[in-house]
């Protein structure tokens, strides 16, 4: 699991990386400033492409890649 974390905040643009579910998915958040909608789906493309080329597991791995931006106003 720490492998699947290490490849996934090798790219850049990560801002977060989390292993779940015993290493069958991951998911990462980028940073929405760095990283474009059209960026998102080459980052996922190349994380599995790596982690195909560097790890052995049994059965799939899922890949998230979430580009997530929010505002905040507040009314006084």
């Amino acid at each position: 699991m720490e492998k699947l974390e290490e490849i996934a905040n090798s790219f850049e643009g990560v801002d977060k990386c989390f292993a779940i579910q015993a290493g069958r998915e991951v998911r990462i958040m980028v940073k929405p400033e760095d990283v474009s909608d059209a960026d998102i789906s080459l980052i996922a493309r190349d994380i599995v492409k790596r982690i195909e080329n560097e790890l052995d597991y049994p059965g799939q791995i899922k890949v998230n890649v979430i580009r997530e931006t929010r505002f905040i106003e507040y009314a006084k």
